[in-house]
């Protein structure tokens, strides 16, 4: 099933926020139907506020929080996407979530990007798919998970623009 386009505001804010926090206990529950756990030890709203961290809210036209996401630094050329998560009645605003934070990855010099999801996860798992993001081994913790899906999408380098002396 394809997302129709829905007018989504993303932008970085505060993950202490009361939207941000009601959106993370919202994704938290959704993780929890496919595995009993909602995965909040797994992501630290610390990483995304690090220098090369970021967190997401989208909004509606009329400032509803509809979704959020988080960028983390793995390792030096790997960013790891956490948290994405769009509300059911908000088509669409998961790819925009999605988008801005790749755009994000490729501002603070990450190469690659990387995510989890569960395999009974198959409409994210979908999703992923239909964004360029391409199965991989699974890495740090979620080698011994046995149902971690992982996926991962290389980014476009970003070239610095020459200066003339």
């Amino acid at each position: 099933m394809k997302e129709s386009p829905v007018l989504a505001i993303v932008r970085q804010e505060d993950p202490h926020s009361f939207d941000a926090s009601l959106l993370l206990d919202e994704v938290s529950a959704m993780v929890a139907l496919y595995s009993g756990d909602g995965a909040q030890t797994r992501f630290r709203v610390e990483d995304a506020t690090t220098p090369r961290g970021a967190f997401v809210v989208a909004r509606s036209a009329k400032g509803e929080a509809i979704g959020c996401g988080a960028v983390r630094r793995l390792s030096f050329e790997v960013a790891e996407l956490k948290r994405i998560y769009r509300r059911p009645e908000w088509p669409g605003a998961g790819s925009a979530i999605l988008r801005y934070l790749e755009r994000i990855a490729v501002t603070l010099g990450f190469r690659c990007v990387v995510l989890q999801t569960r395999a009974a996860n198959r409409h994210s798992i979908a999703f992923y798919q239909r964004h360029g993001y391409r199965s991989i081994e699974p890495y740090g913790e979620y080698v011994r998970m046995g149902d971690a899906r992982c996926f991962g999408k290389a980014l476009p380098l970003v070239t610095q623009p020459k200066t003339r002396a």
